[in-house]
């Protein structure tokens, strides 16, 4: 054991008001990070459900109806499959339709899936903000007709209604069963309006969603043939570019949390030391009589004050972990989701994310506090020793 070492153990420095400032701060750091990750997987997970990650559609199609067909299966399904990040293809069939409750009309996207066995028999699954709009609820009946070469006319039964990410009454998509759209434009069995690929949550993050969405596209266009549906892939992003951007908005206030918590955590550890080197001003003049450097002293109430900020931060993240565990399992904290899309506060911690955060936080600390040690270099050895 050094002299340095020794010396701050046997330094005693309270430090609570500094400590409780350090804890509160890595709290806040770990509940924003965690806020901003929960916000993301949500949304993401929300709209995904609902679209999709990736589409691939015809190239010509500009109007959701009976027209432009595509295969189920075209022969870059395999390679597009085998894509890594790809969880899923599924095949869907959207359809524009209009809906009616005695006065009340509304537009509306149908969309044929596979993945929901209640779906079947004209069952029909609808968004909350629609179910508001025509004050329609599970078990209710819904009026549907849909424009082509002729009007057709469908009773669907509400088996449920699901809560979905985009709340913009010109977008809302009514989920019902593959077969039932297929029948109702008179498609063939292997005939969709388009794929969507769902990727894992790994890949949904904005650089990486575009650069598989590029993947996709081009495996799309070089495994067709002459004779086969031209394809595009087009990302969520793209589709909803709001969200995305409300979430990149909340990244940079996260990021601002950061910094400002650091810097409020560090300038509190600096009035902390420098109150304890004015209180050791007689100690510092000591060592320097007894041989000891600058450097070394400096270490001295390095060691301490980084012992200190330890404390405070595993303090700071066990509380937080706490809350975001207490949150996830009770919703406790509520929201408005016509404002946030959600209505409680989503938490997920992402444990690389946090540790990245502590370990930046901690950094910057402590060369902030490189700042107040500098007092050390001040301390004239002859001047402290002859006042003790």
């Amino acid at each position: 054991m050094n002299a340095s070492s020794f010396i701050a153990k046997k330094l005693r420095f309270k430090g609570r008001i500094a400590m409780a400032s350090v804890a509160i701060s890595f709290l806040v750091m770990i509940i924003a990070v965690s806020v901003s990750s929960g916000f993301r997987r949500e949304i993401r997970s929300g709209i995904a459900s609902v679209s999709g990650d990736i589409q691939l559609t015809p190239a010509d199609m500009n109007y959701i109806g009976e027209e432009s067909p595509i295969s189920s299966e075209p022969p870059s399904l395999g390679p597009i499959s085998e894509v890594q990040g790809v969880k899923s293809v599924q095949p869907v069939i959207y359809r524009a339709g209009i809906v009616k409750k005695d006065d009340n009309i509304h537009g509306v996207i149908f969309k044929g899936v596979t993945e929901r066995d209640s779906l079947v028999d004209l069952g029909i699954s609808i968004p909350d903000r629609l179910s508001e709009i025509l004050d329609l609820g599970e078990g209710d009946d819904l009026q549907a007709y849909f424009v082509g070469e002729r009007v057709k006319a469908r009773r669907f039964h509400i088996k449920s209604v699901y809560r979905s990410p985009v709340r913009a009454d010109d977008n809302l998509v009514v989920l019902a069963s593959l077969e039932d759209m297929r029948r109702l434009n008179g498609w063939e069995d292997d005939e969709v309006s388009a794929l969507e690929i769902v990727l894992e949550d790994a890949y949904r993050d904005g650089p990486l969603m575009r650069a598989k969405t590029d993947e996709v596209g081009t495996l799309a266009l070089v495994h067709a043939s002459d004779t086969d549906d031209s394809l595009v892939a087009t990302s969520i992003m793209d589709k909803y570019p709001q969200l995305f951007d409300w979430l990149n908005l909340i990244d940079f206030n996260a990021l601002a949390v950061l910094i400002l918590m650091t810097v409020v955590a560090g300038f509190n550890m600096i009035s902390g030391l420098l109150i304890l080197l004015f209180r050791s001003i007689s100690t510092i003049g000591t060592l320097k009589a007894m041989g000891m450097t600058d450097k070394s002293i400096s270490a001295v109430f390095m060691r301490v004050s980084s012992n200190l900020v330890l404390k405070g931060m595993l303090i700071g993240n066990a509380v937080a972990l706490a809350l975001c565990a207490l949150q996830n399992a009770t919703h406790f904290l509520k929201l408005n989701p016509d404002n946030y899309f959600i209505s409680y506060v989503p938490l997920k911690v992402n444990l690389p994310l946090i540790l990245v955060a502590d370990l930046a936080a901690y950094a910057v600390i402590l060369l902030l506090l490189q700042i107040p040690v500098r007092f050390i270099s001040k301390v004239d050895p002859a001047l402290t020793v002859r006042a003790q």
